[in-house]
């Protein structure tokens, strides 16, 4: 894992971002891993992993619950799940006077808005079942690591057999957080400072839902 100073791009896209990021994964998985995106932007790297590794490709869906007033800043995170994982911030809650009950709706809301996603990119499809699996959670980058972890602390409570979290560039702040919750962590970058994930991307457009559900389909296909 590497640190440096400069602000240039890193990486072409997300793509090439995930080529790298498998080539660093071959030596650390054993057999045949599940490779889970959380989506959008982490769907086109986890394709390239996934593709390498020659393993299945799926989702975790989180949703960020963000401040009132202010949702790019994170005051928890809701994964999917039986029943559905919460994490919740209360340093960031009281900063942002954030009671209990709107985080309850929030986080009600957030929900639903992973129900919708569930069905738009993978149809009746089910959530795959990790237990008992070898699985590997991919982004595209770590900023505050709040969804990264809300997935990984769901996914942990289902029990798979190894929990492997891969990122092409992240905070590190962020990332020694995420490091204890998991069996193996790969991150490629750690740019001191670090500003925003796309910063350290050439192109770092919005992954759309049809790319979702294009990459998803060309996985299976294989």
């Amino acid at each position: 894992m590497n640190t440096y100073f400069s602000q240039h791009p890193v990486f072409k896209d997300r793509r090439q971002a995930g080529r790298a990021l498998a080539q660093a994964l071959k030596s650390r998985v054993q057999g045949q891993p599940l490779v889970l995106a959380l989506p959008r932007g982490g769907v086109p790297v986890a394709y390239e992993v996934a593709k390498a590794l020659a393993a299945p490709l799926d989702l975790v869906l989180v949703r960020k619950i963000g401040a009132p007033g202010n949702e790019e800043f994170a005051v928890g995170a809701v994964a999917e799940g039986n029943p559905p994982y919460c994490v919740a911030d209360q340093a960031m809650m009281a900063l942002f006077g954030a009671s209990q009950d709107w985080f309850d709706a929030e986080r009600d809301r957030q929900l639903l808005e992973i129900q919708r996603r569930r069905r738009a990119y993978c149809g009746d499809r089910p959530a795959p079942d990790v237990s008992g699996r070898e699985v590997v959670l991919v982004d595209d980058g770590v900023a505050t690591g709040s969804t990264a972890r809300a997935a990984l602390l769901a996914l942990a409570a289902i029990g798979p057999s190894r929990l492997l979290f891969a990122a092409p560039v992240g905070a590190r702040e962020a990332v020694a957080m995420l490091r204890p919750l998991v069996d193996e962590l790969v991150c490629l970058e750690m740019p001191e400072p670090f500003r925003a994930v796309g910063l350290h991307y050439d192109r770092f457009e919005q992954t759309s839902d049809d790319e979702v559900v294009r990459l998803l389909a060309a996985s299976r296909m294989g």
